[in-house]
């Protein structure tokens, strides 16, 4: 038993149809067999009146799902592991659909671009006010909050702007961190806007606000609702097929 985990909790392995399948049991007095995907692996919380059959049952009824989520977790945690070696002097972050280059030192102030703001290049500069070696923590920390900044001017622009060109009114937006979704609207008016778009080109980016301004007409995905996003935005379909190939969760892109 590894030490670190609850002492409720039991290693187990399961062979379904693809491959054998280890997961970790805990026990509780919830009503039903949950499954979870985290950085762990798999982890099954079953009731204590379920048998050890019925549990091994269940992971193998959902073994098809199980081994997918597992995979894009292992993707994507090995993904993160390859930005971490980014986070330095000398390392590169995707802006607006160019990879730009990080420079580190302390003996300036606040963050200096050395690009047109929101028309990049390639290997463009973004100078931080960090030692040279900081830590990859404090790096991302500090590119993160530059690209939020950022983020947040752009966007306010390509709303106003496609505001105007689709004659509506919101009543507020915001960025957001969503790990699952790039953008929102509620009934309400209000729009989100995930900051991690501020990765994408610009056509990206006009997609995700056009189709959530979209939503103030119809909130479904009908093909009314296809066809006001092409109101607002002509010919977006190429963007949207090129978002599709991305999960907020995996970004930065590198």
């Amino acid at each position: 038993m590894n030490p670190t985990k609850p002492t409720n909790d039991r290693w187990r392995e399961v062979r379904a149809d693809q491959q054998t399948i280890g997961f970790t049991l805990r026990r509780s007095r919830r009503k039903s067999i949950g499954l979870v995907i985290n950085g762990d692996g798999l982890q099954v919380t079953a009731p204590n009146w379920v048998t050890l059959r019925e549990i091994d049952e269940a992971v193998v009824e959902r073994s098809r799902w199980i081994l997918a989520k597992l995979s894009l977790s292992q993707a994507r945690q090995a993904r993160l592991a390859a930005i971490n070696t980014h986070w330095r002097d000398g390392g590169d972050i995707p802006y607006l659909g160019q990879n730009i280059i990080l420079k580190l030192d302390d003996s300036r102030g606040g963050a200096i671009f050395n690009g047109s703001m929101f028309a990049p290049r390639q290997d463009d500069t973004l100078c931080l006010a960090l030692p040279r070696d900081a830590e990859c923590n404090h790096v991302r920390d500090s590119v993160n909050m530059w690209l939020q900044q950022q983020a947040k001017i752009w966007f306010e622009q390509r709303l106003q702007h496609f505001l105007t060109v689709g004659q509506l009114q919101i009543k507020r937006w915001r960025l957001t961190s969503a790990a699952t979704r790039w953008g929102s609207c509620s009934g309400d008016g209000s729009i989100r806007l995930n900051w991690r778009l501020i990765h994408f080109e610009h056509t990206i980016i006009d997609y995700v606000v056009a189709h959530e301004l979209a939503h103030l007409r119809e909130m479904n995905h009908s093909k009314n609702f296809w066809r006001e996003v092409g109101r607002i935005l002509p010919d977006f379909e190429p963007a949207r097929a090129a978002l599709r190939q991305h999960d907020p969760a995996s970004l930065p892109l590198v």
